[in-house]
């Protein structure tokens, strides 16, 4: 089944490309099916980027997905044009009466400041607690899943010795809970973060289980125990090309970064990097979108069928 999206919503020509299924709102509307309403809060820089990155993720089900992406109010981007979000988000205000069946919250590069001095934490917990009466489940990644993890359940963040950037192997712990359904023992999974949540923190929570966890990268998938709520500290979503053009942008700057680890054959930052998590990000997300979301959410999301 396709992923429906906006129409002209850049995305769609790459998606397009790659032979996946996509269908805008005029031919969606033509189809007597209930999609599965998705809304996507896009906290990172480059957002067009992002937004490809996910629906690339999300287009791998049997499911019809409706995705809206949410921008913030009291926070302006930097990196995307104001006509590109008038065009293809909205504001908070605009769909709070709305329940949604599932909810993205990505990633932002804020990890070296606490959560209270971001200018936009207000807002964002704000929606972090109207997700726990609006939607069926909500999926947090990388400072999402920090944030998330310390707004719920007041884990804190701890700043390492040095960025992790690379491609890990994770050890899946329970295989019998479906949100890993289908995978091997041991999984890749691309990271690119200052920070940490840690094991210690997690395990004081009964309702939290920690389903996945590197010796190098430490944790990766954290799931309250109803499906509510995932966690996701890496990025399943990166394409092949993503690390490699943080590297080469932060060694344009005279960072002097580290070659991300486990990416690049023979350790050459200018070589193809190994794809080598794209199976494991689509059972992922698939199994989110089946198990947690669609498996649980009522057909009538406002309570007369449920």
């Amino acid at each position: 089944m396709p992923i429906k999206i906006q129409k002209g919503l850049p995305a769609k020509t790459v998606l397009e490309s790659e032979n996946i299924f996509v269908m805008d709102e005029e031919r969606a509307m033509s189809q007597d099916i209930r999609p599965l309403e998705i809304l996507i809060l896009n906290l990172m820089p480059v957002k067009e980027e992002t937004e490809t990155q996910l629906l690339r993720a999300l287009s791998n089900t049997p499911l019809q997905i409706d995705c809206s992406f949410l921008m913030l109010s009291t926070h302006t981007s930097k990196n995307t044009s104001a006509s590109h979000l008038n065009k293809f988000y909205v504001p908070f205000s605009e769909i709070r009466q709305k329940k949604y069946d599932g909810m993205i919250i990505t990633g932002a590069p804020v990890e070296m400041m606490e959560f209270e001095e971001v200018n936009y934490w207000t807002e964002l917990s704000m929606i972090m607690e109207w997700t726990k009466t609006h939607v069926t489940s909500t999926l947090h990644i990388c400072w999402g899943a920090q944030a998330g993890l310390y707004y719920h359940y007041g884990i804190p963040k701890y700043r390492m010795e040095k960025k992790l950037s690379g491609i890990y192997s994770h050890r899946i712990l329970d295989g019998k809970v479906p949100l890993v359904r289908g995978m091997d023992d041991y999984i890749m999974a691309p990271h690119s973060r200052y920070t940490q949540v840690q094991k210690k923190d997690v395990a004081k929570h009964k309702d939290l289980q920690i389903l996945a966890s590197s010796r190098e990268a430490g944790l990766f998938l954290i799931l309250k125990k109803d499906g509510s709520q995932v966690f996701i500290q890496g990025h399943p979503e990166y394409d092949r090309m993503t690390l490699n053009n943080e590297y080469h942008r932060d060694l344009a700057k005279g960072l002097n970064p580290e070659i991300p680890c486990n990416y690049y054959e023979n350790n050459d930052p200018f070589s193809m990097p190994i794809l080598c998590w794209r199976n494991m990000a689509t059972t992922l997300y698939s199994n989110w979108l089946n198990y947690y979301v669609y498996q649980e959410t009522p057909y009538d999301l406002y309570g007369k069928d449920s």
